[in-house]
């Protein structure tokens, strides 16, 4: 990554994060391990978002595609954490983890269903700089539906990347800008189905994959992969798909 003119100006505390979008999600922190409640999308996303994980891991560090702790020995850090909805089965493959979120009720209510499930995980209610400032890095970064929700995705992501150790690997996971995305992410989601509060999305901050990977270069990474998520009505589940058009996830690397 290239270095930072010394007469750059200082980015403002505000640049990496939305405090009202913080607000929303900490006033929800009670339900987010109810599979019928506000979080339900995200439970639903659950294997599909995981089988890339898996997927992205196994082959950017070599791993053997099988056993049950497919991540020993890795330390995995996930932004935005949430509840810990993807921490934890990451956690259960063996990776170490830690967690973060800036909202304390998100910390509060991961840190207690990890106890829960005698499940080791470090949760820590912060920014991204903090972890930075502290000269924290990372084998694997996961940055999963948190971009569409802060103000500047460039100098977030920025961020994001110190945290990538060289040789190691961020994958993200957001929603397209597109009349598609905004009819079944927004429209569809919110207003029709009620997957969602109204208001959870803003179309303007959708980031398209051709951005998205402008913003990881720019941050010293370079995305390997990407993949589509597409849900079936009719089985009521979400699969990885070729189609970016909505829901997609990337996978980024930092040379060694």
């Amino acid at each position: 990554m290239a270095a930072t003119h010394p007469d750059a100006p200082a980015l403002p505390r505000d640049a990496t994060l939305d405090a009202s979008e913080v607000r929303r999600f900490g006033d929800l922190a009670a339900e987010w391990w109810d599979p019928k409640g506000k979080f339900r999308p995200l439970h639903k996303l659950g294997p599909a978002r995981l089988a890339f994980i898996r997927q992205e891991i196994v082959r950017h560090f070599a791993r053997a595609h099988g056993g049950l702790r497919l991540f020993d020995g890795l330390s995995v850090l996930d932004i935005g954490c949430g509840g810990g909805l993807v921490s934890e089965p990451v956690a259960r493959l063996g990776a170490t983890v830690t967690g973060i979120d800036p909202a304390p009720e998100n910390i509060a209510a991961a840190s207690a269903h990890a106890a829960s499930q005698v499940l080791a995980i470090d949760y820590r209610a912060c920014r991204v700089e903090d972890l930075v400032a502290d000269g924290r890095t990372f084998d694997c970064v996961l940055c999963l539906e948190v971009v569409e929700h802060v103000p500047d995705v460039a100098a977030f992501l920025s961020e994001c990347a110190k945290l990538v150790r060289p040789g190691g690997l961020m994958i993200l996971s957001t929603i397209n800008r597109t009349v598609k995305a905004y009819a079944l992410a927004i429209v569809g989601a919110e207003y029709i189905l009620r997957w969602l509060p109204v208001g959870t999305h803003q179309w303007e901050r959708f980031v398209t994959p051709d951005e998205l990977a402008r913003h990881a270069a720019a941050a010293g990474l370079a995305i390997s992969h990407r993949e589509g998520l597409v849900y079936n009505p009719l089985t009521d589940a979400w699969s990885l798909s070729a189609d970016l058009d909505v829901n997609y996830m990337a996978s980024a690397g930092r040379p060694a």
